[in-house]
């Protein structure tokens, strides 16, 4: 319960998957992960089936994960949404792209 709670889904905890929305089964899959308290997460394209806003919901969640001292690490297509990371790396056709990691102050 405690880390459905973290997620914010505490009072979803007796619904079926198919009763979830998009955003909230994402977030049952970062809860599960959290269970065994690991050092890394790797989050390949969370947010690819999301809307907006969810979407958006899910990498603040992972932020906060992430300010536990979580590593987090996002896959993803999405521009806008690695705007909200600390920092990126673009790859094109499997090369770093200009050679670096960008990094950015959150």
């Amino acid at each position: 319960m405690e880390y459905l709670e973290r997620v914010g889904l505490r009072d979803w905890a007796e619904h079926r998957p198919t009763e979830l929305s998009g955003g909230q089964q994402q977030r049952v899959a970062i809860a599960r992960a959290l269970i065994s308290r690991p050092k890394v997460i790797l989050a390949d394209e969370p947010t690819g089936a999301l809307d907006s806003q969810t979407s958006y919901d899910v990498v603040e969640l992972l932020r906060t994960i992430s300010a536990t001292g979580v590593t987090v690490i996002v896959v993803t297509h999405e521009h806008d949404i690695a705007e909200m990371t600390d920092r990126a790396i673009h790859l094109r056709d499997g090369s770093i792209e200009n050679g670096a990691a960008e990094a950015r102050s959150a």
